[in-house]
């Protein structure tokens, strides 16, 4: 009798550690996409003018795409953007938000995404600005952001903003909140998506 209550208890035992093990498998595997990518992952961000535009304020449409080849690594990050007026001499800023809520338009994508409580301009998420060149802003950039883990931006948003950033010297509140850059003029939700957007945007502009 002892000895069939040690073989049930070694049973027992023996299917926790499958669990765990399942479990520690799945965790160090990642998103699924994961394996169908080699590792990497991507994102993208579709862009639309802000539904409470200011009227007379410029409509921005395009999108902005995300590459990481492991957790460690560089997030990658390509902005392609068009609808801004020609010429223009205004640097318009570009920041990660925290929520992917565009109900009420793009206010309510809350405040900069900001998972290390830190002061602007050191969200991970602050891109900085951008002079648009005949209408349009196709800037490629290395981010501290990540796809990965807890922190990850996916399903949090991009937002397009009417002025430059002041990179947090404004000497006010503001300026290590947001930067005082200005009304929302667009604004994009961060998915998972596949590789052929970021690489057939690649083959067309190799400069970047």
């Amino acid at each position: 009798m002892a000895n069939h209550y040690r073989y049930l208890l070694l049973m027992v035992l023996c299917g926790c550690h499958t669990c765990l093990s399942d479990d520690s498998i799945q965790n160090e595997m990642g998103p699924l996409e994961l394996t169908e990518n080699n590792g990497i992952l991507y994102a993208t961000c579709r862009m639309r003018p802000n539904s409470k535009l200011t009227s007379g304020m410029p409509k921005i449409y395009g999108q902005v795409m995300f590459k990481q080849e492991h957790a460690g690594g560089k997030l990658s990050v390509v902005i392609n953007l068009h609808g801004f007026p020609a010429p223009d001499g205004q640097h318009r800023a570009i920041h990660i938000h925290q929520y992917g809520d565009l109900s009420e338009g793009c206010s309510s994508t809350g405040g900069h995404y900001n998972p290390l409580s830190v002061n602007h301009p050191d969200h991970p998420g602050d891109f900085g600005h951008f002079l648009p060149l005949h209408g349009k802003i196709r800037q490629a950039l290395d981010s501290d952001a990540t796809l990965f883990g807890g922190p990850s931006v996916l399903g949090r948003s991009v937002v397009v903003h009417a002025k430059e950033d002041d990179l947090g010297r404004g000497g006010d509140a503001g300026s290590l909140l947001h930067g005082n850059a200005g009304e929302r003029l667009a604004c994009c939700v961060i998915g998972m998506a596949r590789p052929k957007h970021w690489d057939n945007f690649q083959r067309k502009h190799r400069r970047l």
